[in-house]
């Protein structure tokens, strides 16, 4: 059997884009993703607003494109790839991430799942696949849909290394939850761990090639995937095995990946990717993947969002709170989100929280990007620093109303009331 292997390197502003390249290739990405098949570059977008840490960053997107034209790869055969969620508005995150600048500057498709895409019910798309589900058959007892545009496609996923107040850690495995999985998705919460190993077994299935680049040059400790104490790193890791990948980033990080990671220990004992650090091939930097960053993790520091969370969830609210999530009661949940994290939490706490990590090379280069010289190994020079970054006042407020507006009118409850009353209304008028 093929040992799994992950590809670590250290980077900087100056080599990104060379680095990038060779760690696809130290990865062995072109043996996973299919050049005559259409790929997905999965964005990840944990918080519209830009944190360092919490989404993809333009320079991961960037070099992950750059690879693969050197490579031979069409560019029509590349896009980019958001979901949205009823929290996060993935057209602003595009912009305030600077992914859209990449997507544009390289003239490749930008897709957003949830505008227009066919999705068609999963059964259809793995077949027998479904009845070794961990999870999903109960709690969607009535089925549930995946974009039909998967169906075939090479898919690379983009994720940060980060914690995660539900998983311990984020990664590969986690960034397929928004795009494989429809609208009311927050009802896996309770089972998110077998959730993420089912999603694993649909990806298996359904996609040619899986692979995941993941950036450390930012990296997240503390209430993730948003309210995190941001730090620069400078690694990034690239594999075909979606477990590995997640299991070298939570070992660097501090963790034990088969005693702290439930889904990579589920995963890794399903035979779906290897969670065992001790059995994966390190290529690269292999003095990188030997540090301990020893970050606290996602419980030591609790947000008041994340705590009552866990409450709801696996705690003294579910019984009288939890019900609620799966009736038109929901998007109470969702207006408490947005009112903490973007109105209150983000204004009040992430100027201080970034401050330090705006001033490094990567801070430095997020805030001039865009207009910046560079050659083909990467930037000349990143800029100086800027604190044009820091969100507050009344112009923030006001995007704050406005995305509380877009958690109701986009709630799933909300628009499956409107689908139903509009099918109602055409049928009475056929009578």
């Amino acid at each position: 059997m093929k040992k799994s292997k992950v590809a670590i390197l250290k980077t900087s502003p100056r080599t990104v884009f060379r680095d990038y390249h060779e760690l696809m290739n130290l990865a062995g990405y072109q043996e996973v993703v299919d050049k005559s098949a259409d790929t997905a570059l999965k964005v990840n977008i944990s918080w519209h607003f830009f944190f360092p840490g919490a989404s993809t960053v333009p320079w991961q997107l960037d070099g992950v494109i750059r690879a693969m034209k050197a490579d031979g790869f069409s560019s029509d055969l590349i896009h980019a790839c958001h979901n949205r969620t009823v929290v996060i508005d993935a057209h602003l995150g595009e912009r305030e991430n600077k992914q859209i600048d990449v997507v544009q500057a390289h003239g490749i498709r930008n897709v957003h799942l949830y505008e227009g895409e066919e999705w068609i019910d999963v059964r259809e798309a793995v077949g027998e696949t479904a009845k070794s589900f961990l999870c999903l058959n109960d709690v969607y007892p009535h089925g549930f849909s995946i974009p039909r545009r998967f169906v075939g496609e090479n898919i690379i996923h983009l994720p940060t290394v980060k914690t995660h107040v539900f998983t311990t850690t984020t990664g590969a495995m986690k960034n397929a939850f928004g795009g494989l999985l429809n609208e009311r998705r927050h009802w896996t919460h309770p089972v998110i761990h077998e959730t993420l190993v089912d999603l694993l077994m649909i990806q298996k299935k359904i996609h040619k090639g899986v692979f995941a680049v993941m950036d450390g040059t930012f990296a997240g400790d503390g209430p993730g995937p948003r309210c995190m104490m941001p730090h620069s790193k400078n690694v990034i890791l690239a594999s075909s095995d979606q477990v590995a990948i997640d299991a070298v980033a939570a070992k660097i990080m501090g963790f034990d990946p088969l005693q702290d990671l439930k889904y990579v220990r589920l995963a890794h004992d399903m035979g779906l990717g290897c969670g065992d650090v001790r059995e994966i091939d390190i290529v690269g930097d292999v003095k990188a993947a030997r540090e301990n960053w020893r970050f606290e993790g996602p419980f030591r520091k609790m947000t008041f969002a994340s705590r009552n969370q866990h409450r709801i969830y696996w705690g003294p609210l579910k019984k009288p709170l939890e019900w609620s999530l799966k009736t038109w009661l929901a998007p109470w949940a969702y207006l408490a989100s947005v009112t903490y994290h973007d109105m209150f939490w983000y204004p009040m706490y992430a100027k201080d929280r970034i401050a330090s990590v705006l001033e490094s090379e990567w801070g430095r280069l997020f805030a001039n990007w865009g207009n910046l010289e560079t050659d083909d190994a990467g930037f000349l020079d990143v800029g100086p620093a800027s604190v044009e970054l820091k969100r507050a006042g009344l112009e923030h407020f006001l995007e704050g109303l406005r995305l509380l507006g877009m958690a109701v009118v986009e709630s799933p409850e909300f628009s499956a009331r409107k689908r139903r009353r509009r099918h109602a209304g055409g049928h009475d008028g056929n009578l």
